[in-house]
């Protein structure tokens, strides 16, 4: 990332930083971006249902008036397969898959495999399909809620630099490569050394790369592709016969990129993995690989534990009392945004609302791609009257969701400060319980403590950037936050002494909730 300043260009070092924790049943997969924590993801030992998993699976029954066929692929609800999903070389596929599966091919490189016709654009799933029929599938979108998994029978090998997909012969480039020169070059390199019978789809990261790291791309997908061909004659129906990769390596595929500065293993055999991965894919990138052997977890220690706590829930806190609020329906997401009591005399009104929408716009890109929020998102921003102001909202929320990997698109802020987004969701949406037990033993639940210390500092800033702290402040509260917040060398109350050269008294009070808190001075009067 650069800034221009003038004539000259000022190169801002980005720290890009994977985490990764290992437990039994497990995997969490956490991306940092200068320690803020912008992607979460879990691999569960169960989930047999990932994107990408390539399955032989049976067509069930097609249907004309959706024409769509639902497919047992062996999960608790068919699969559903619509036309629009078949892919033009369809009959190809179900011929090979048939002549696979009976023994009568034994060369699976493509090279002399005849292609039939083209299947019709607009015609009907009865015309193509039929039950019981075998068929090769792979899953596009995993099963979420009440949704079985969503398939598709265009298949695609995904490596490194190149997607391959059998059954075509058509060479296409990534729009996010932008140099047309660099294109050509790319799909001229690619179209000398494809395989017949494959068709290549060149990925951004690509760019730059020369014919050799292409070339071995290609051969490890065509090695793949024959291995799984070979595993046909004997799969029985449903069964997954490619995996995609385990998500260590399918995340580093597709987020790793040459500004990563580290990756931090808590588990010895998935450091071994990462470290095998990365060396074929970017030796030169090895050793930013480390094994974490600290004694607090490894989410702890790099701040991803209070991170989660302050960021799952309905509200999410930006700088300086400013808020999001979040709401969830079947049908659409809805995020508010709200500036809190935040008061700036020396700006009016609508240049503060310009500040706290840019704050927010920057923090609803983190939140998608954090939560994997998917579908219809409608945000209220804080209403601006000025066009320049609520172009430049609009440029910089693009900007920021600018390295989303997920399909979106953004619709201009409308005249009432709401802006349309949709999301792509392939996989689950990422929810993490944050409320906790009440200590009390009341049955009800209550916000987690890290969030409180949040709160209770945003709250001291605002106060102490008030008129009224002549008079000493004295932080009321339950034993219990006031023992947390003293302890220790140095505790909580020494940084704010250090940071503010103010000292806050803290005064516990039995009779408080667990949460309860409240700013005085020495004479008792409340402080807002």
């Amino acid at each position: 990332m650069h800034l221009r300043k003038g004539n000259h260009k000022i190169d801002i070092k980005v720290n890009r930083e994977l985490i990764v924790r290992s437990s039994s049943d497990a995997v969490d997969f956490a991306l940092l971006k200068d320690g803020k924590l912008i992607e979460l993801h879990k691999e569960e030992d169960n989930n047999s249902f990932s994107v990408g998993d390539i399955f032989l699976a049976k067509i069930r029954k097609p249907v004309t008036g959706l024409n769509a066929a639902f497919v047992n692929v062996g999960y608790e609800k068919d699969a559903f397969l619509h036309y629009h999903d078949l892919g033009p070389q369809l009959s190809t596929l179900l011929k090979f898959v048939k002549l696979a599966r009976t023994g009568k091919l034994k060369d699976f490189s493509l090279k002399n495999f005849p292609f039939e016709k083209d299947i019709d654009k607009n015609g009907g799933i009865n015309e193509v399909v039929k039950a019981n029929q075998s068929i090769l599938v792979q899953i596009v979108k995993e099963p979420i809620s009440t949704k079985g998994p969503r398939i598709s029978s265009e298949l695609s090998i995904a490596g490194r630099y190149l997607v391959m997909v059998p059954f075509s012969d058509r060479v296409s480039v990534s729009q996010k490569i932008e140099s047309r020169q660099e294109k050509d070059r790319l799909k001229r390199l690619v179209t000398s050394i494809k395989p017949k019978g494959f068709g290549v789809i060149i990925r951004t990261v690509a760019e730059g790369k020369k014919v050799a790291e292409l070339d071995r791309d290609l051969q490890n997908l065509h090695h793949k592709w024959i291995a799984m061909c070979k595993t046909l004659r004997r799969a029985g129906h449903p069964s997954k016969v490619l995996v995609e990769m385990n998500r260590a390596s399918s995340i580093l595929r597709d987020v790793f990129n040459d500004s990563f500065t580290g990756i931090h293993v808590d588990d010895e055999s998935l450091y071994e993995n990462i470290k095998d991965y990365l060396h074929e894919i970017a030796p030169e990138k090895e050793s930013i690989v480390k094994q974490y052997k600290g004694t607090s977890p490894i989410f702890e220690k790099f701040g991803i534990e209070r991170q989660i706590k302050t960021s799952f829930g309905k509200t999410a806190s930006m700088s300086r009392g400013a808020y999001l609020v979040i709401e969830h329906t079947e049908a659409l997401h809805v995020i508010d945004v709200n500036s809190g009591n935040r008061s700036n005399k020396a700006k009016n009104q609508e240049d503060t609302a310009l500040e706290v929408n840019l704050l927010a716009a920057t923090e609803i890109a983190r939140q998608l791609r954090l939560r994997d929020m998917g579908g219809i998102i409608v945000v209220d921003f804080i209403d601006m009257t000025r066009g320049e102001h609520r172009r430049k909202l609009f440029d910089h929320l693009r900007e920021e969701m600018k390295d989303d990997r997920a399909k979106h698109k953004i619709l201009p802020p409308s005249k009432f400060g709401l802006v349309q987004i949709t999301r792509q969701r392939v996989r689950p949406e990422m929810n993490i319980k944050t409320s906790e037990e009440n200590p009390n033993g009341n049955g009800k639940e209550v916000e987690a403590p890290i969030v409180l210390i949040d709160k209770i500092n945003v709250e001291l800033e605002k106060i102490l950037k008030g008129k009224h702290t002549n008079n000493g402040i004295v932080l009321n509260l339950h034993p219990f936050i006031a023992a947390y917040l003293t302890k220790g060398f140095p505790s909580i109350r020494t940084k704010w002494f250090l940071e503010h050269k103010k000292w806050v008294k803290i005064q516990p009070r039995d009779a408080y909730t667990y949460l309860e808190y409240r700013f005085k001075d020495k004479d008792g009067k409340v402080l807002k």
